[in-house]
């Protein structure tokens, strides 16, 4: 088949994304991007740059593939005759119905609208995870049930239906090139944060257990890296400063040789996210054997075999300090356990002939 596939947003989890389907797919594909800059402007704007890209592309296309962006049923009314007849689906990366705020009267219900129209735009509809899809389709009632007057009527069975799981690739062969040994066994424990700098991620909970296991004595390093913007949380300087010697990596690391040969070296990657949709980072982190303590929610659980749910899932900090001080203590043996069969079902390799097999699928192909 050939494919068209409309990024508005071309950066970050988006990019890996549609780089890595392009490269395992055995369909072609043809690429309409936008840089990702201005999300909101892309979102509410990007459909009227891709009709005008839709006048000069002459080739035959059997799918469109757009993301979550993309303000579908726009694109489609501003070019009826081009778009006619093509089977459409959407991936959706995040929501902007469920996506968490720091105050509910920040968002922005024409979002989360756009979300939702272009659910019932499309053919098909794929989420990277079980938590996703469902957390998505259980606030669509609740939100619609607050418009004033005229409420549309099974709104929710008609995304329902056409909606499924489709997890994410993870291009994680790309760290075996880069494959080092783990610290010795005289070295402290290394315990990384590979997140990106923001609220969402819930730095204030990882540094104040880890400041509260520095004071008692604990020995360990530890690695902040993710990504970074120009204002981010102030906890992550003071931790800094707090931590002293014991920050061994702290930024950013564009370099892809660089940040690898950290996760190989790192010992215990841990979250305390109040929001996750998959779970890139700890997916790459657990491919380099990192131990990995997660929240027992969002779609974590889903990253983690339902046996080793209880050594690796916690529910309160409290719980996550006495297993990080035992892992800790444990160092022997944590660095003994080995975490990449885990999450290979991730691995483009595996999980590319899915995708094909599911876009095919939309395309009645």
């Amino acid at each position: 088949m050939r494919i068209l596939a409309i990024e508005p947003f071309y950066g970050g989890s988006h990019k890996q994304f549609l780089d890595g389907l392009c490269a395992h797919s055995e369909h072609e594909f043809d690429l309409f991007c936008l840089p990702a800059r201005k999300w909101k402007w892309r979102m509410r704007g990007a459909a009227l740059n891709f009709a005008e890209m839709l006048d000069a592309h002459d080739k035959p296309i059997d799918l469109v593939l757009v993301s979550d962006y993309l303000a579908l049923a726009d694109l489609i009314g501003l070019r009826p005759e081009r778009m006619a007849g093509i089977p459409t689906a959407v991936y959706f990366h995040e929501n902007q119905l469920t996506y968490p705020v720091q105050e509910e009267s920040e968002r922005d219900y024409q979002f989360a609208f756009t979300n939702i129209m272009t659910c019932l735009t499309a053919d098909r509809v794929f989420f990277n995870s079980d938590f996703h899809r469902t957390s998505f389709l259980d606030a669509l009632g609740p939100f619609l049930a607050r418009m004033p007057d005229c409420r549309p009527g099974g709104i929710v069975e008609r995304i329902k239906w056409k909606s499924e799981t489709l997890p994410l690739g993870v291009d994680l062969s790309a760290f075996d090139a880069y494959r080092a040994a783990r610290r010795s066994a005289d070295d402290p424990a290394l315990i990384l944060w590979n997140h990106r700098w923001e609220y969402d991620k819930n730095p204030e909970e990882f540094f104040s257990v880890l400041l509260d296991l520095a004071e008692s004595g604990l020995r360990f390093d530890v690695a902040v890296a993710g990504e970074t913007f120009r204002s981010y949380p102030p906890i992550f300087d003071e931790a800094k400063e707090r931590l002293g010697e014991r920050v061994v990596q702290f930024g950013y690391l564009p370099s892809e040789e660089a940040y690898a040969r950290l996760l190989w070296e790192a010992d215990i990657v841990v979250s305390t996210a109040i929001h996750e949709f998959f779970g890139i980072a700890v997916v790459e982190a657990m491919y380099c054997d990192c131990f990995p303590l997660l929240p027992k929610r969002l779609s974590y659980p889903e990253l983690i075999p339902e046996a080793l749910h209880k050594k690796h899932l916690y529910t309160t900090p409290a719980m996550l300090k006495r297993r990080l001080d035992r892992v800790v203590r444990n160092i022997d043996a944590t660095r003994a356990s080995r975490f990449s069969d885990h999450c290979g079902r991730f691995a483009w390799e595996r999980i590319g002939p899915l995708y094909d097999r599911k876009l095919a699928e939309v395309a009645g192909h």
